[in-house]
């Protein structure tokens, strides 16, 4: 049985606008999910499907196998933990200890097991000097991290994050996905999130949703999408950059591979292919393999040894 069973859903706002339509997906018990499209693809009116925040216009949606409708809210809101984009938009209590406590409380947990709790989730996050802290006081990344806790802290079974990295620099971006990424592995928690930013998805994804105009486009594994290059820039997204570089460089002869790498590790094995260090007064690299004598410039490089390169001590 699936995690999350959304079966041929549509949802419309009370203006009249068609945010969802016929959206149909299934989600396995831990995953990691991402469910990518541009602006108005209906993204966040689908997460909020999944716990009960938003109904359905039509069609169903099934978490763990209870149909998400009001007497079963109670059960889904304790399987299905959301961050949103903006951690101020759930981040109101005086500090990090009653933030994280609060939901516990709300379900009736106190003593020890309210402390032992609220220790983990701390630990969890990475914020375990934070608890006597105001919210109000911490950088965004250190917000987005409180609420991640306070989500932890219940111990959903579902983790549902809307652009996760938003606003964070290079080194919280980093951080958090490397977090993430843990918890899915040591604790099982399924993952769903959706980014703008191509280059995490590929480090932080199994599978992937692609949406437009309140429609799932395309789906499949991550490599698999990306690999439909045409689709993903039509409706303005684009590959991660190291993908878009080996693009480049396949189109210009430089390279000769039928895989398109998604992340720098992946790169790395694929130009390890192309490329060898023998040592010393030997050649270093050959981006041509079977080639025995130098090519011609025509990879973006001015040297005239652009094929062959002597190792220099």
């Amino acid at each position: 049985m699936s995690i999350i069973d959304v079966q041929e859903v549509c949802y419309t706002y009370a203006g009249g606008f068609a945010a969802l339509r016929q959206v149909s997906l299934k989600i396995e018990k831990g995953e990691r999910v991402a469910v990518i499209g541009p602006n108005g693809a209906g993204k966040s009116t689908l997460f909020h499907l999944f716990n009960g925040l938003f109904q359905a216009s039509s069609g169903r949606v099934y978490v763990d196998g209870l149909l998400v409708e009001k007497k079963n809210l109670y059960r889904i809101r304790a399987k299905v933990g959301m961050v949103f984009q903006d951690p101020d938009d759930q981040l109101f209590n005086s500090t990090v200890r009653q933030e994280v406590a609060y939901g516990l409380m709300n379900m009736h947990v106190t003593g020890k097991e309210l402390d032992d709790a609220v220790n983990w989730a701390l630990e969890a996050a990475g914020i375990c000097g934070y608890s006597e802290k105001s919210p109000n006081n911490l950088s965004q990344g250190e917000k987005k991290k409180v609420a991640l806790a306070s989500v932890l802290a219940m111990k959903p079974d579902v983790l549902v994050l809307d652009e996760p990295t938003a606003a964070l620099d290079p080194q919280g971006a980093s951080s958090l996905v490397r977090l993430l990424n843990k918890i899915n592995k040591e604790m099982g928690i399924t993952l769903i999130f959706s980014s703008h930013d191509a280059d995490i998805i590929p480090l932080l994804s199994d599978r992937v949703y692609l949406m437009n105009a309140g429609e799932i486009v395309l789906s499949g594994t991550t490599a698999e999408v990306f690999a439909q290059k045409g689709i993903i820039r039509k409706i303005g997204l684009r590959l991660p950059r190291v993908a878009h570089l080996i693009e480049i460089l396949r189109k210009q002869g430089c390279l000769r591979t039928e895989h398109l790498p998604l992340t720098i590790g992946q790169a790395k094995h694929v130009l390890e292919k192309f490329c060898c260090i023998n040592g010393p007064g030997k050649t270093e690299c050959n981006l041509d393999r079977g080639r025995s004598e130098p090519r011609t410039a025509g990879c973006g490089e001015a040297s005239e040894d652009v094929g062959w390169r002597k190792a220099r001590r």
